[in-house]
């Protein structure tokens, strides 16, 4: 026992050198002004902005995480750095499976794309897949990246963990009773519900598949539009995946780790973690780590029937089963207590196409007094036809009520699919009625439109207009971008009547027309119209534009008449040449001048 001791006391020793030496890498060259402490904890001016994320409000429902640290030495150890099982070991350490490093990095190519601004590291990903699940259990996956065997955190029944109830009827955890983390990314079902992502286009979202887990990893560390480059928002990032600084810090280091360098190793040849955050045994539990059948809870038997117990003293020798004490009833949670949801005084949801609402759904959580009940996670889900999103880029958010018992979901941006769709409001882990709210997005509009220069269009009578039109949409004294803009040439101010003459414009087949629709103004609000054409009809007409919205815009255009060609000369009125020879010139050298 002393030796198991002093083993772990040395282990902790060493264990905290190596965080300390990691997260002040880390420290130095990312985060101006972050200090270390004693114990290798990184601190910033914003430590105490990170959220306060309740348990099942994190990725993982703060599920236990695997707390080995990096090895001091390099992440690319050369093949004369070590040699045998030492060498090897370090290797497995530095090293990411293949086909886990590849998910990995096809999920920021993804984000990349998606969401540039977070600026998503793939070695992120990396560190939280190693204190995870030892990036599934040393890479054993399959070919399309599926573990091998299901990854199962303990079941979250409040007894040493979070107290999560089922909110999946078992179908990812195969647990009916209490939600487990999931998966190499270690995703509860509820956040899974709504994060999941198809990561290796097999038409599936599975928790387990390390390309969908990975893709979904990165999409629930930018949904609230951090910048993972700014260190603030890093480290929210991370408090969000799993609330505790312990499991930042821990992150952090790998984080640092990875991005000094890594190299690829076969599938299934990673090192194994062996210490987690739970190791301190729960009275009468053993702990379990990802991958194996989480304990049985306490004062019940975990499969086969309990051996009877030795003869008692006094009793005559005969066998008998002490008496199985059940486990102390579980305080009801504020999810237990809520009966309805009511509508908290949200407004009317309409906005524009490419616009972001103005109201926001708000929802109370009440209980069947119509009580205010705090701390209950309410889900807001888009339904219906529209390509709408929250704040982000999500359809899906969830946040927990406040002590007034509301919860207010992220803005809503209005994509560019007009019509109408609802959004759901429902309680995570509990069936209660939820509340539709209806909203709708409108067509893009102006209220104003302006001619782009001073000069008014001008030609001549059978010829084309050297400049082209060009105005500028905007709505409330901002560029109305992307505006539908119908243009006709009316008969005049008091008649919209097409026009039969004067300018016009013409079709692909080079037809006059006068009309013309599906025209839009771009990003800038400005729309530059087709060439314009005039017929032989001399005068002043009128090009009328008009948008959604109301705005309307009469453009003066003047077609001059053509000039008068010049009159042929008529030979007939023409003097004849003259035969007056003594208007010809002399030829006769005696009659020039002397000089």
């Amino acid at each position: 026992m002393a030796a198991h001791i002093g083993r772990r006391l040395r282990k902790g020793a060493a264990t905290t050198a190596v965080a300390a030496a990691a997260v002040a890498a880390l420290s130095a060259s990312q985060a101006p002004g972050a200090t270390v402490d004693d114990q290798g904890r990184q601190s910033t001016g914003d430590a105490t902005s990170a959220p306060d994320t309740a348990a099942d409000d994190s990725a993982t429902g703060n599920s236990p995480y695997y707390t080995d640290l990096p090895p001091l030495n390099s992440p690319n150890p050369s093949p004369s750095a070590g040699s045998g099982d030492a060498g090897d070991q370090r290797a497995g350490e530095a090293g990411i499976p293949a086909t886990v490093l590849d998910a990995y990095k096809q999920a920021e190519a993804t984000l990349r794309e998606k969401k540039p601004g977070c600026n998503l590291p793939w070695q992120l990903l990396a560190a939280i897949g190693k204190v995870e699940s030892g990036q599934a259990r040393g890479g054993r996956v399959t070919a399309d990246g599926t573990t091998v065997t299901p990854i199962l955190g303990p079941q979250l029944d409040g007894n040493g963990f979070a107290l999560i109830r089922d909110t999946d009827n078992g179908a990812y955890d195969g647990n009916r009773m209490y939600d487990q983390a999931v998966g190499p990314m270690q995703f509860i079902p509820s956040t899974w519900d709504w994060a999941g992502r198809d990561g290796n286009g097999d038409g599936r979202k599975d928790p387990n598949n390390i390309y969908d887990a990975a893709l979904a990893a990165g999409h629930y560390l930018c949904r609230f539009d951090w910048d993972l480059s700014q260190q603030g928002d890093l480290r929210k990032a991370i408090l969000s995946y799993n609330n505790s600084t312990d499991y930042l810090n821990t992150v952090l280091s790998w984080l640092e780790f990875y991005r000094r360098g890594t190299h690829e190793i076969p599938d299934g040849t990673g090192a194994l973690p062996v210490d987690r955050s739970d190791d301190t045994a729960r009275p009468g539990v053993t702990p379990s780590a990802p991958g194996t059948t989480p304990p049985a809870r306490p004062g019940k038997p975990s499969g086969s029937r309990p051996s009877p117990s030795p003869a008692a003293p006094g009793n005559g020798g005969s066998p008998s089963t002490p008496p199985v004490t059940p486990p102390p009833a579980t305080p009801p949670t504020p999810t237990d207590t809520v009966h309805h949801l009511e509508d908290a005084g949200t407004g009317t949801l309409t906005a524009m196409a490419g616009h972001t609402f103005a109201e926001r759904v708000s929802t109370r959580a009440e209980t069947e007094a119509g009580k205010a009940v705090a701390k209950v996670r309410i889900r807001f889900t888009l339904v219906g036809d529209t390509d709408t999103t929250f704040t982000g880029g999500e359809t899906v958010a969830t946040v927990t009520t406040d002590a007034s018992g509301v919860a207010v979901a992220p803005a809503l941006q209005a994509g560019e699919r007009t019509g109408a769709f609802a959004v759901q409001a429902a309680v995570v882990g509990r069936s209660v009625k939820g509340v539709p709210y209806k909203a709708t997005v409108t067509a893009r509009a102006a209220d104003a439109l302006a001619l782009v220069g001073e000069k008014e269009p001008t030609c001549v009578a059978g010829g084309e207009f050297a400049e082209p039109v060009q105005v500028k949409a905007t709505y409330r004294g901002e560029a109305a971008g992307k505006v539908a803009v119908t243009a006709t040439l009316v008969t005049s101010a008091d008649d919209p009547a097409e026009n039969d003459k004067g300018p016009y414009f013409k079709d692909a087949d080079g037809k006059a027309v006068r009309s013309l629709t599906g025209l839009r103004t771009d990003a800038d609000g400005q729309l530059t119209l087709p060439k314009l054409y005039a017929d032989d009809t001399a005068g002043t007409f009128l090009l009328r534009l008009t948008t959604a919205g109301g705005a309307t815009l009469d453009v003066k255009l003047t077609v001059e008449p053509a000039a008068a060609p010049s009159p042929e000369p008529d030979p007939s009125t023409d003097p004849a040449p003259s035969t007056d020879p003594s208007t010809e010139p002399s030829t006769d050298p005696s009659e020039t001048p002397a000089s």
